[in-house]
C-alpha cells in the first residue's frame, strides 16, 4: 500500500511540476535551459535542503490537513459529546499551523504550491477514499453532514481515524525519504499526535 501512495504522489507531482513548466507549449519543461527560470522537479534531491520527497510531503500533506479541519469543524451542531468537540478542537488548531508551514517550505523552496483539495483529490492519481490516503470522497464527507448525535459521532470517528492512518503513512514515507530536517520533525509530530489521537478516538468507539 505505501508503495501504491508513493506512485500515486510522484506522479501527481510530477504532472503539476510539469504543467508549471511549460512554456510556449514546449515539450521539454524540464529541459536545464529552463532551471533559470523554475526549480527542477526532477526525483533527484533538488537542493541540498530539501528533496523531492520533502516537496510531495508538504504538496500532498496540506490538502489531507485541510479536509481533516473541514472534518473537524463539522462537529459545531452536531453533536453534544464533550470528548469528540474537544478533539475535533485540538485537530484544528495543530493542524491549521502545519499547513501554513507548508506553504511557507514551499515559497521558501520555489516549487508548486498545496496540491487542489477539490473533489476529495480526484487530479492525484486517485488519491481519495479507499485508496491508503484516507481522503474522504465527495460523497463521504456530504453524507457526514446529513447524520447527527451519536449516528455522527460514531462515522465522525470511523472517518477521522482511517483519515490519521492515511496520514500517518504519508509522514512515515517522508521520514524515511525526506532530507530536511524540519519536515522530518513535522512529520515525526504528526506521527506521534496523530497516533494517540485514533487511540482516542478508538476509545470512544468503544
Amino acid at each position: 500500500m505505501r508503495t501504491q501512495l508513493l506512485a500515486s504522489i510522484a506522479a501527481a507531482t510530477l504532472g503539476v511540476g510539469l504543467v508549471a513548466g511549460c512554456s510556449n507549449d514546449s515539450p521539454e519543461p524540464m529541459d536545464p535551459s529552463s532551471m533559470s527560470t523554475m526549480p527542477s522537479m526532477d526525483t533527484a534531491e533538488v537542493d541540498a535542503d530539501f528533496n523531492m520527497a520533502d516537496v510531495m510531503f508538504a504538496r500532498m500533506m496540506y490538502p489531507h490537513h485541510a479536509q481533516a479541519i473541514e472534518m473537524a469543524e463539522m462537529v459545531d451542531g452536531r453533536t453534544d459529546n464533550p470528548e469528540l468537540i474537544a478533539l475535533a478542537a485540538e485537530i484544528e488548531a495543530a493542524q491549521q499551523p502545519e499547513m501554513d508551514q507548508m506553504v511557507t517550505w514551499l515559497e521558501e523552496w520555489g516549487q508548486p504550491g498545496p496540491a487542489p483539495s477539490m473533489g476529495g483529490m480526484p487530479d492525484m492519481g486517485g488519491m481519495n477514499h479507499g485508496s491508503g490516503s484516507g481522503m474522504m470522497s465527495d460523497e463521504d464527507m456530504a453524507s457526514l453532514t446529513t447524520l447527527s448525535g451519536a449516528e455522527f459521532d460514531r462515522e465522525w470517528l470511523t472517518m477521522m481515524i482511517e483519515h490519521h492512518e492515511g496520514a500517518i503513512e504519508m509522514a512515515e514515507s517522508e521520514i524515511s525519504d525526506g532530507s530536511n530536517p524540519d519536515v522530518i520533525e513535522m512529520a515525526r509530530n504528526i506521527v506521534t499526535t496523530q497516533r494517540e489521537e485514533i487511540a482516542r478516538m478508538e476509545q470512544l468507539l468503544g
